[in-house]
């Protein structure tokens, strides 16, 4: 009995957690659509253009996820067997908390300054794997909280936090990148 106590008390918190999270996504979906654009821009010397800074702040963001996701493989020892060194845990969460910290800026501009839009098929799906992102990264930091979750949980949540970051990347700062080079 007491096993099937903590299965039945991990699904709950793996449902509440999915569950916060679509609400952020869904919220922030609702709030970019509703608020109106205010166009605004926000430069940071050295930079030519506001979404010069966006693209360059979202590709640090993705630099420091592929840390992300070699530091989890060595974590959860998906690679070549051996220890874990001392310095990747503490490595991996500092790197994910600068990563969503590159990103906050630039979801605040884009949610804020230009709202969520559907103009064209990329700009629609940009904003939709926007959303979609921080309502992942949400539901992964409640299931890091949680304990007696199964052991696939937290690195499925990982895996699905980075797949939106990249296809947000893709479709924002690779496509900037492709117009303009890689001006900074």
């Amino acid at each position: 009995m007491p096993f099937r106590a903590a299965t039945a008390r991990s699904g709950v918190a793996l449902l509440a957690a999915v569950a916060a999270g679509a609400l952020v996504a869904v919220g922030l979906g609702v709030f970019g659509r509703v608020h109106e654009p205010q166009f605004f821009a926000i430069n940071v010397a050295g930079f030519s253009s506001p979404t010069s800074v966006k693209s360059w702040m979202a590709t640090l963001s993705v630099a420091l996820g592929l840390f992300q996701m070699g530091s989890a493989v060595v974590m959860y020892r998906l690679g070549p067997r051996g220890r874990v060194p001392a310095w990747i845990v503490p490595a991996h969460v500092w790197s994910g908390r600068l990563a969503v910290l590159a990103s906050v800026p630039v979801a605040v501009h884009c949610l804020y300054a230009l709202g969520f839009a559907g103009t064209d098929t990329r700009v629609l799906f940009h904003s939709l794997f926007g959303c979609f992102f921080y309502g992942v990264f949400v539901t992964k930091m409640i299931l890091l909280t949680r304990r007696g979750l199964p052991g696939w949980v937290i690195p499925l949540a990982g895996g699905v936090l980075f797949f939106a970051l990249v296809y947000v990347w893709l479709t924002s700062a690779l496509w900037f990148f492709q117009l303009n080079g890689l001006v900074i």
